[in-house]
């Protein structure tokens, strides 16, 4: 007797704690968040394969989403045990500001060619320095995180930190050395 008021108690009905409240706000949040990748998967379909995840997601029930960030996962694992670090560095310094190189090429604007050009002087003037240095980076611990986050720095259409580098440093070293050339006033556009 004692033992089915116990589970008849615990079967009923529970008011909504703070914490399942949480819970359901969390869920809400993600459900927001796999719509809006799903979108995006959809809008590059062709890289991200939509067609071959939609077909997964209809077999299994699981979102197409859910497979993309595992598939994505496994290469990146993949890909780090191959090259390590350097190499996941590398690549996030090198892919994408090469594929909004090529986008910025087709266009008419000028405007974000001289982003991605401005991009590829300091990357290049970073490598001579990383390479040249290159003994010192093995004692600073967290190197290659903080090297990640400074490239993204550099092209993240937000911050636009090879402009800001480019402008403050590159620019006044390098352009006196330039033979018959001093340093003057960009023109606005």
């Amino acid at each position: 007797d004692i033992l089915y008021h116990r589970l008849w108690k615990t079967n009923q009905k529970q008011p909504k704690t703070i914490a399942s409240l949480t819970m359901s706000g969390t869920a809400g949040k993600l459900n927001e968040y796999v719509s809006k990748a799903d979108a995006t998967l959809a809008e590059y379909s062709s890289v991200t394969q939509y067609e071959k995840l939609k077909e997964l997601e209809e077999k299994t029930g699981v979102s197409k989403v859910y497979f993309f960030v595992g598939f994505t996962a496994l290469f990146c694992g993949l890909l780090y045990l191959a090259g390590g670090a350097k190499l996941m560095v590398d690549l996030a310094g090198f892919l994408y500001p090469a594929y909004m190189s090529f986008k910025a090429l087709d266009t008419a604007e000028t405007t974000d060619d001289v982003q991605w050009l401005t991009y590829w002087v300091v990357f290049a003037t970073f490598s001579i320095i990383e390479g040249t240095i290159g003994f010192v980076t093995g004692f600073i611990p967290f190197y290659y995180y903080i090297k990640i986050a400074f490239l993204v720095w550099l092209y993240h259409p937000q911050f636009m930190g090879a402009t800001v580098l480019y402008n403050q440093a590159i620019r006044p070293l390098v352009l006196p050395m330039l033979k018959g050339n001093k340093p003057t006033e960009k023109k606005s556009e």
